[in-house]
């Protein structure tokens, strides 16, 4: 019995490490886990590399090359949605990134 529990929890010990199975918690707690969450950096519009844009979702290197072509040529872009001023990105291109796209 105790070669058992020993086995036991040496396999659990060793999948908890490799990330393969979690322990369930019992916790007093007000809080939601945070589990599964993604963190999507913020891309800031004025500042982004070529790469940098081609991340925002619709964006390839064509539209990378106009967004830097109209900051420098128009100035800094003054808030988010001003990049809908770059030719042929729109309201769909927008609304797919505008949790993520900045301009500080």
């Amino acid at each position: 019995m105790f070669r058992k529990i020993v086995g036991f929890i040496l396999i659990v010990s060793l999948l908890t490490l490799v990330g393969g199975v979690g322990l369930p918690v019992w916790a007093d707690s007000s809080e939601p886990a945070a589990t599964g969450q993604v963190v999507v950096a913020k891309i800031n519009i004025n500042t982004a590399s070529r790469e940098e844009l081609m991340k925002l979702k619709g964006v390839g290197s064509v539209y990378a090359d106009r967004i830097i072509a109209h900051r420098k040529e128009q100035g800094p872009f003054q808030k988010p949605e001003d990049i809908m001023k770059v030719k042929g990105i729109g309201e769909r291109t927008w609304e797919a990134n505008e949790d993520v796209i900045t301009v500080k």
